[in-house]
């Protein structure tokens, strides 16, 4: 109970003072993020600092990170289909299909790829890592396209980009991390058929179904609540939050890719929902979002296996500098001409360097060490993931407002001279 409570002291003090100072931080002090904060403070309390808290104290460490992670990033998938307009995957299918097909797979293999010629592993192995790191995170994804320096410097068109695609491919990264898991776990025969009838058909056919029927039902019943004046103002945080939970946890225990599903019923809900209590339905998820990201966070920092990340050598830091280069922004690069939103080139330099890893990739990285017990795919994936808090969050704010302002200097400007960077507000 004393570890609880200095959990509880710490958390809840670092989010009422960021929450407090936020504007401070996103506007004075651009090279701190608020997840960077989070880990920071994991450390000090943790064995690596002051030795306060120790997760295997209060019983499996990865059991507690992958439960946390699977809320949290339930929670952030949910969120970020609430931020889309509605019908965004209808309007823009040749884009998502362009990222969530050729671009996930290439930045599977990229990373695989790299896992395989740096650390020497088996090849199924190298993919395995790979396949963990591949999703764009939505919750640190969040942190980029929220708030007022991103509605400043940001168009929307990329805000809803890097929203769809970070909430879209954390349930379809399932695949992409179970093939490898069926491969070292059996013959290559079962291991394929159990990919195509157990994971593909039920575990993300099945959780797309569910999803949308329950999204579906759920705003459904919003709207004609709010139409008959049913629903009460408050309503809207349960609502939203008990949405997430209760997809998360069905899902679940019918054996089906509850985040997935959680991502499906956000959209879903969304569009059956009342339009008018969109902006409501942001803000609360915004706020339970921040809850729920600082102690994974928090918890992340006290579990980062730092010995593990020396045993890797240099060719550790090398992994981690190549998969945030290499992954993604070649990716973007290639496809940019089937992703108009980008806007040019800028833009899709732009894109191309904010796809974050984070909790999500927690998440398969603890569920692939559940099931394997593979201590290599936890050191090297959790590395990336540091990596990447602390790279993405450094650069989240300079080169935010660096791209706003190069592509404010690169716009053509309207002949009477009237000033047109209104457009980066709008949303």
């Amino acid at each position: 109970m004393q570890e609880l409570n200095i959990v509880l002291a710490t958390i809840g003090g670092l989010t009422l003072v960021l929450s407090l100072v936020a504007g401070l931080i996103h506007s004075r002090v651009n090279f701190l993020s608020e997840p960077m904060l989070a880990v920071l403070l994991g450390i000090v309390i943790g064995p690596l600092g002051l030795g306060l808290v120790r997760l295997s104290s209060w019983g499996d460490p990865f059991v507690i990170l992958e439960q946390g992670a699977r809320l949290t990033v339930g929670l952030a998938v949910v969120g970020a289909a609430l931020r889309l307009p509605q019908g965004y995957f209808r309007k823009h299918a040749r884009s998502m299909a362009a990222i969530l097909v050729p671009g996930m797979v290439g930045m599977w293999l990229v990373s695989g790829g790299l896992v395989y010629l740096l650390l020497g592993v088996p090849l199924w192995v190298a993919l395995l890592i790979g396949g963990i790191v591949t999703p764009t995170d939505p919750v640190l994804a969040g942190t980029i396209v929220t708030g007022d320096t991103a509605a400043e410097y940001i168009p929307e068109p990329i805000r809803n980009l890097l929203t769809a695609e970070s909430g879209a491919n954390d349930g379809l990264a399932y695949p992409v991390v179970f093939l490898p898991i069926l491969v070292l776990q059996h013959s290559p025969r079962r291991a394929i058929s159990d990919w195509l009838l157990s994971t593909l058909l039920w575990e993300v056919g099945a959780a797309i179904v569910i999803g949308a029927a329950i999204g579906a039902a759920a705003g459904w019943i919003e709207r004609e609540s709010r139409r008959h004046e049913f629903l009460e103002e408050t309503s809207l945080l349960s609502v939203t939050v008990a949405l997430t939970f209760a997809v998360l946890g069905a899902v679940k225990l019918l054996g089906s890719d509850g985040i997935l599903a959680a991502f499906v019923a956000g959209l879903l809900f969304n569009q059956f929902a009342d339009a008018t209590d969109e902006a409501d339905e942001q803000k609360v998820q915004e706020t339970m979002l921040r809850l729920f990201t600082f102690p994974i966070f928090v918890l992340f920092g006290t579990a980062l296996p730092v010995e593990q990340w020396a045993s890797l050598g240099v060719a550790g830091v090398i992994l981690a500098a190549g998969v945030l280069l290499l992954r993604r922004l070649p990716m973007v690069l290639v496809f940019r001409r089937a992703v108009s939103e980008t806007g040019g080139d800028l833009g899709a330099l732009f894109a191309g360097w904010f796809g974050p890893i984070g909790i999500a990739a927690l998440f398969y990285a603890t569920v692939a060490h559940r099931i394997l017990g593979n201590e290599l795919v936890w050191g090297a994936a959790s590395l990336v993931i540091a990596s990447s808090v602390l790279i993405h969050g450094v650069t989240s704010t300079p080169f935010t407002k660096l791209y706003g302002r190069a592509s404010d200097r690169i716009r053509p400007q309207p002949a009477d001279g009237s000033d047109r960077s209104s457009i980066f507000s709008r949303g």
